[in-house]
């Protein structure tokens, strides 16, 4: 649809005290169609040019009323080219005259609201969230303007516009276009319906469209090492110190369960002697800032001893790389050591909840408290129960079987 705008002032004499002196009002015309509003500003009739807008003469006054006027009508065609930016639909004179002054104020787009969010955000990074986490958010961002880009052709969208449908297509633009898995692309959506609550809770929304919707995430079973992987990755020898460096570290989480921000963060002031006497790790996630208290096995002893004695890492306790390079360093570990599992730091912490603790009978209530969890239900996404740990325990039950009076009972059945 084309749009055709006209803005003109004119003067208006009722209202004024002074008969030589009217009030000039905006007018604003589009598709034939007015609105109009007063600029509060008063000039003499016999100064006033209706043919050029403007106020006659060089005086100081006339100066200022004139530049006045123009920054009136700059900021009109900026509303009237913002809008058709973001829709033309919304285009009209009223529309056009209630944003210039302010009565469109609850009317608020998505990627200004988010642009707004991760702002506030990024000033409280290292205090409420975590690097990481803004880092999310404003991918969260690009990905929705490029959705809202190429499904509607607009730099933006009208908050109260969005809707399950409007949803259901970003859930989809992230699987096809992005080639986002299922549950990578509800991580995304997850993020945009915390905007969507911002928004609804401001009243910027009539509705929210994600009440009743359901993100459900499809299970996957969390990969992590075996006890021989773990082995072998401890005995391995390597000749460049940086993977060395790497694979200490990897351990270092294998058996503490620490994620890689809280090893990277961690400082000798962390370690503490515990209940039993010995030393603890004591030490708040960054993500969920739940205390996480992990007594230190004689392998993590031997790992901090290691580096103890050199020069500390910008005072941190290990050398820690950064997630990127870490990951990367992971890779060529697991090609030289033939671990064909794709190594990650985020396995190390599966690792230490399956192979290091719960297979060797250590109760999930305690596992979830050292992992830092504040719910059961997070640490079972990470407990995997091994076929090795379930044959030995049903193997502790056939034994009582066999060596009780159930004996008796097995023999009456086959009789």
């Amino acid at each position: 649809m084309q749009n055709s705008l006209s803005i003109l002032f004119y003067i208006r004499k009722a209202g004024t005290s002074d008969p030589s002196r009217g009030t000039i009002y905006l007018r604003i015309t589009v598709n034939g169609k007015r609105a109009e509003v007063s600029t509060m500003k008063k000039v003499s009739l016999a100064k006033w040019n209706a043919k050029s807008n403007k106020v006659i003469g060089y005086s100081i006054e006339a100066k200022q009323t004139n530049r006045q006027l123009d920054i009136i009508k700059n900021r009109v065609y900026e509303i009237y080219q913002n809008l058709l930016n973001i829709d033309e639909e919304m285009v009209s004179a009223v529309y056009i005259r209630d944003e210039y002054i302010g009565v469109n104020k609850k009317r608020k787009l998505i990627l200004e609201v988010f642009e707004e969010h991760n702002l506030r955000m990024e000033r409280l990074v290292g205090k409420d969230f975590s690097f990481r986490t803004l880092q999310r958010y404003n991918t969260t961002k690009k990905h929705l303007n490029n959705f809202i880009d190429t499904n509607y052709g607009l730099n933006d969208y009208e908050v109260n516009k969005i809707d399950v449908s409007f949803v259901n297509g970003f859930i989809y633009y992230l699987k096809t276009e992005k080639n986002l898995s299922h549950n990578s692309a509800l991580k995304y959506v997850a993020y945009f319906k915390k905007i969507i609550r911002v928004a609804y809770a401001n009243g910027w929304l009539d509705k929210d469209p994600f009440y009743n919707f359901k993100l459900r995430a499809n299970t996957i079973d969390k990969e992590f090492l075996s006890n021989d992987e773990l082995v072998k990755l401890i005995q391995s020898d390597f000749s460049i110190p940086r993977l060395e460096h790497v694979r200490d570290v990897f351990v270092f989480s294998c058996y503490t369960g620490l994620a890689y921000v809280d090893i990277e963060k961690l400082t000798g002031s962390d370690i503490v002697i515990g209940i039993d006497g010995k030393r603890w790790i004591k030490v708040k996630r960054t993500k969920t800032k739940s205390l996480s208290s992990i007594p230190i096995l004689p392998i993590v002893e031997r790992i901090i001893s290691k580096y103890s004695g050199q020069i500390k890492f910008n005072g941190k306790l290990l050398p820690v790389y950064s997630n990127q390079r870490t990951n990367g360093y992971l890779k060529e570990i697991g090609n030289l050591t033939g671990i064909t599992k794709k190594l990650t730091f985020h396995m190390a912490r599966h690792t230490f909840a399956t192979t290091v603790t719960l297979s060797n009978g250590v109760p999930i209530e305690s596992v979830s408290k050292m992992l830092g969890h504040k719910s059961l239900k997070t640490t079972q996404h990470y407990a995997k129960i091994l076929d090795s740990k379930l044959s030995e325990d049903m193997k502790k039950l056939r034994i009582r079987f066999e060596n009780g009076n159930t004996q008796f009972l097995i023999k009456r059945v086959l009789k």
